[in-house]
């Protein structure tokens, strides 16, 4: 089978910082080619390259056999080359019509256009991937699923040959992720090759004929997928190995006292939940979309008012009315979406780790004793691994796993009674997965209670010593000890 494209020692230096040395990526018509690596390996960078937004200051670009010594834009366009990135790059305050027609129009160059021509040019791009969606709605009120769409459905309007998905999944429900995986397949069925970047692993080897992994800029390996296995994968894209046996085998059956209970507890979104903390505790609490995992964990933080129901902190019957009481009863949350509710992106990572801490890092009246703050943000960088040159540097130059880091970092200089964590390992790569999950048994094995939301079966197995599995807002399960495995939890989510 022959290449669509093939990229030959490329290499690109950003003010000395070499972020490509030499890559190589070949990638076969009409498969699905995955790229891989932690964040930082350089894979937006070759996507930019092959997309014509980055000059590489050495290698080569061949789409088709056709050489392309300096790559543009226009040129990527016209060979067939799309990206999808992760912001879908759609304007929210249009509508489906207008995201879908305005390229076609302005390509022919007319001044002049009328509806019917729009709602024509849409309704053919939809029915390229069977996709039902209000044409007439905003995009800015449609679900994430539905906007990555209508940019796949706009990609084919441009005669796409070659569609790079730029980590398509990370906004995705199991069932949205289902349904893109459909589409790829019928793209690669029309002839339509899919460049699919991405490091999470059990995605890679369903969706992907081929994969290459890049690492600090460089290539690891290129091979088809029936040649890789997870451990390989995983090793490869990080260099380590993980033993996930170790963090099994690590779980309690025994615990400490109580230290969160729940008694029938109701609010939006859930009803009539009650469940048992213990000190030493990890719970998880896992379910689909919309089955009020979410939600249970607001309330226990403050931000979802409970409408009946108890919750017993240590013996006593508490009422988390805000945020603040939540954190005087000792109680923390890391939230889902750790870029808007975690953390202050163009603050330094000093500031993000010590701002729950300034009270305690001033003086009587109130200026913080900088050498305090330097050795308590020191202190957690060192002690959670946070990969950073300086710790003044601003957090949103950090890789996701990093900042997730640093979120939690914050949270721990509090040292918590109650550590709930949302989604924690939503778009960081392997190792800091692995890296994180270790930390939490750590933390429970020296009395922290925690609880674990996420939807992720293998991490609530890899981490939690029992779990809440729930749907439609009620308890479906509590699963613990053997019982407590992917299989069971996809079976009591359902």
């Amino acid at each position: 089978m022959e290449n669509i494209l093939s990229v030959k020692g490329i290499k690109k230096s950003f003010g000395g910082v070499h972020a490509l040395k030499g890559v190589d990526l070949e990638i076969k018509k009409g498969e699905t080619h995955c790229l891989a690596g932690e964040n930082g390996c350089g894979k937006s960078t070759i996507i930019k390259i092959i997309s014509g937004f980055y000059k590489p200051d050495e290698g080569t670009v061949e789409v088709e056999g056709k050489d392309y010594p300096v790559m543009t834009p226009t040129d990527a366009i016209r060979a067939g080359i799309q990206v999808i990135y992760q912001d879908f790059s759609i304007f929210p305050n249009l509508t489906v019509i207008e995201n879908l027609a305005f390229n076609q129009v302005l390509a022919t160059g007319k001044k002049m256009v009328n509806k019917k021509e729009f709602r024509k040019i849409a309704e053919d791009a939809i029915a390229k991937i069977n996709f039902d969606v209000d044409l007439n709605a905003l995009v800015e009120t449609l679900p994430v699923a539905d906007k990555q769409l209508i940019a796949i459905s706009r990609a084919l309007l441009d005669n796409a040959k070659l569609i790079i998905m730029d980590e398509p999944t990370t906004a995705l429900t199991k069932k949205e992720v289902r349904r893109l995986f459909e589409i790829i397949e019928d793209l690669k069925k029309n002839g339509i090759t899919i460049l699919f970047v991405s490091h999470k692993l059990d995605e890679v080897f369903e969706i992907s004929d081929s994969i290459t992994i890049l690492r600090n800029g460089e290539n690891v390996i290129s091979c088809s997928t029936s040649e890789m296995t997870e451990e390989k994968f995983a090793f490869y894209m990080t260099g380590r190995n993980f033993d996930n046996k170790e963090l099994v085998e690590n779980k309690k059956t025994e615990h400490g006292e109580v230290v969160l209970e729940t008694v029938n507890l109701s609010a939006e979104g859930y009803e009539n939940i009650s469940f048992k903390l213990h000190k030493g505790e990890i719970l998880g609490i896992t379910g689909q979309l919309g089955s009020g995992r979410t939600e249970l964990s607001l309330s226990l933080f403050g931000l979802n008012k409970p409408t009946s129901g108890k919750i017993i902190i240590e013996g006593n019957k508490v009422n988390i009315k805000d945020v603040t009481t939540a954190e005087k009863l000792g109680i923390a949350l890391v939230p889902e979406d750790r870029l808007t509710e975690g953390l202050f992106l163009s603050q330094s990572i000093i500031r993000n780790i010590t701002v729950t801490r300034m009270d305690a890092l001033s003086n009587k009246i109130g200026i913080l004793n900088s050498k305090d703050v330097v050795r308590e943000s020191a202190k957690w960088v060192e002690e959670l691994g946070v990969a950073t040159k300086n710790h003044e540097f601003p957090v949103g130059t950090l890789s996701g796993g990093n900042q997730q880091k640093v979120v939690l970092a914050r949270w721990l200089a509090n040292n918590p009674k109650v550590l709930i964590l949302n989604g924690p390992t939503v778009g960081v790569d392997i190792g800091a997965k692995y890296d994180i999950h270790k930390l939490l048994r750590k933390l429970a094995s020296e009395g922290m209670a925690i609880i674990v939301v996420s939807d992720d079966t293998a991490e609530v197995v890899a981490t939690c010593d029992s779990a809440i599995v729930m749907h439609g807002g009620h308890v479906k399960g509590i699963l613990e000890n053997e019982d407590l495995n992917e299989a069971k939890l996809a079976e009591a989510a359902v």
